[in-house]
């Protein structure tokens, strides 16, 4: 059987396209279940390369045993076939995976990686075997072996990098990541089906009906990604997996795995009985006497769905809010399922530091909630940024941010607090009360102005607005000066994957059962 350039070359190209699109279209299956950190997407990317070394090592034997056009097609149709039947098995995987995650409290890493070897290693060996059989098909003689290696490599690499650039900016906006998966499947395989045909192979019908097939489940409606919630609303958009759940009679916020609430509302709220209440007494750290009308202007990063701003509002009136989210759909799901439409609130898409950078100030607080539990963004946690979040304070203001912790370990809450003592000259926690739980956070606050304990005590006692009042009372007791500690975050070196990982592996080895 003679041996068609154009539909190899087009083959391997498909395969270097499908199997980049597969990576950047698996980091979004799986952050629903288990997040978008630092330590899955070496997962991930480990595990591509390793599919492929196999099927690059797999691909020159099968060559070598049999260099056959018809083989070669074959491995491109099975390829592409596994590769569209990901999304039917992907949610029963990972809801596994993730329910045995959550009952028995097992690191993420371990589960990640097991539904990840599921669902993409048989198509990305595969696909990691078309290059080195491509070789074997199309090189006759060794005096051309040099070029016919160079082009094949060239092509796989150029497809591999239209599928990044295309995966990321038309597919999974406009598709969404089950039919992304289904769109790579169908393309690949329906080219190797015509491969198949022109030469003449009955196994061209078999895998033309699977084509079919997928064809038809491309065409269904999707249903929900993530079921057996109060599920109001779901999205995938460029950042995050977004969900809208009902919670009796409120509505929460959760973003991709689901493991921490990032936003709550309901009607009538005064106080969201969270994390976010606490933000409330950071201006009341400043130098007494501080006073509701004193604060004049604020500046959240990582806006949400707003729950700040409604509780600043709230307590501190109408003062100009500027609302920081990296994310424009998870702004629009605030404004549509969280009422937030303050009229001083200013929503901005847009990195906050980056935005920190071009602000006009001054900000009399500037409020940091933009973690990923348990995770912070590293460009917001280091020394340069406290430094540029200080030039952009008024001369009484503050900087309050949030951290995540565990009930004993506080390594994440240090290093946070360390980076603040070498820019801003008092610093306070607040440790908000565990009630029972074993995860927790911590409010990290930052002043302009030296200050101390009692000033805080003179501002408190001083507050006649029972929503402050309120704050005040709950905050008893879990008030602290952070101790002298040293600035290990800095633009250079921010080790904060590091430390969330030694937080989670000492949690995981006194909670896992048996030890």
């Amino acid at each position: 059987m003679s041996t068609s350039r154009p539909l190899v070359f087009a083959l391997v190209f498909a395969g270097g396209f499908a199997s980049l699109g597969a990576e950047l279209a698996a980091s979004r299956l799986l952050d629903p279940w288990f997040g978008n950190s630092l330590l899955v997407w070496a997962v991930l990317i480990g595990l591509i390369l390793l599919y492929l070394a196999i099927g690059s090592w797999l691909g020159g034997r099968l060559a070598d045993r049999r260099p056959a056009p018809a083989r070669f097609y074959t491995l491109a149709a099975a390829a592409g076939a596994l590769l569209g039947v990901i999304p039917l098995v992907a949610q029963p995987v990972l809801r596994l995976a993730a329910d045995i995650f959550l009952t028995y409290d097992l690191a993420a890493l371990a589960f990640s990686f097991a539904a990840s070897l599921l669902l993409l290693g048989a198509p990305i060996v595969l696909m990691g075997c078309l290059s080195p059989f491509a070789i074997r098909l199309l090189v006759r003689s060794v005096a051309e072996s040099g070029r016919i290696s160079g082009q094949v490599t060239a092509l796989a690499t150029i497809g591999s990098i239209l599928g990044v650039f295309v995966t990321v900016l038309a597919l999974i906006p406009n598709l969404g990541t089950r039919r992304t998966f289904l769109c790579l499947g169908l393309a690949l395989l329906g080219l190797a089906v015509a491969a198949l045909a022109s030469a003449r192979q009955r196994r061209a019908w078999l895998f033309a009906f699977i084509w079919l097939a997928l064809l038809l489940l491309f065409v269904r409606p999707s249903g929900p990604i993530r079921t057996g919630m109060a599920t109001l609303y779901e999205q995938e958009s460029a950042y995050n997996y977004i969900q809208v759940v009902r919670n009796g009679p409120e509505v929460v916020l959760k973003l991709n795995e689901g493991a921490g609430v990032h936003s709550v509302y309901r009607p009538g709220m005064r106080l969201a009985d969270g994390i976010w209440d606490y933000f409330l007494l950071a201006p009341l750290f400043g130098p007494a006497p501080v006073h509701p009308g004193d604060v004049h202007r604020l500046l959240l990063i990582g806006l949400a769905a707003g729950t700040i701003p409604k509780l600043y509002t709230a307590a501190y009136g109408p003062i100009p809010i500027d609302g920081v989210e990296l994310d424009p759909a998870v702004i629009a799901t605030g404004q549509r399922y969280f009422a937030m439409n303050e009229p001083n609130l200013r929503a901005v898409a847009s990195d906050g530091r980056a935005f920190l950078r071009r602000a006009s100030g001054p900000y009399d607080v500037i409020a940091v909630d933009a973690y990923r539990p348990p995770y912070i963004p590293f460009h917001l946690s280091t020394v340069e940024f406290f430094q540029e979040a200080r030039q952009r304070l008024s001369p009484t203001g503050v900087v309050a941010v949030n951290v995540a912790r565990t009930s004993t370990d506080y390594r994440l809450v240090d290093a946070i607090a360390g980076s603040m003592e070498a820019v801003f000259p008092s610093v306070y926690i607040i440790d908000e009360p565990d009630q029972g739980f074993d995860l927790g956070n911590s409010l990290v606050i930052g002043t302009a102005q030296p200050s101390d304990l009692a000033d805080f005590a003179a501002n408190a006692g001083a507050q006649t607005d029972p929503l402050l009042a309120e704050v005040v009372r709950r905050s008893q007791g879990h008030i602290r000066v952070a101790p002298p500690l040293p600035a290990v975050l800095t633009d250079d070196q921010a080790p904060i994957e590091q430390i969330v990982h030694g937080i989670i592996l000492r949690y995981l080895l006194g909670s896992a059962p048996g030890l």
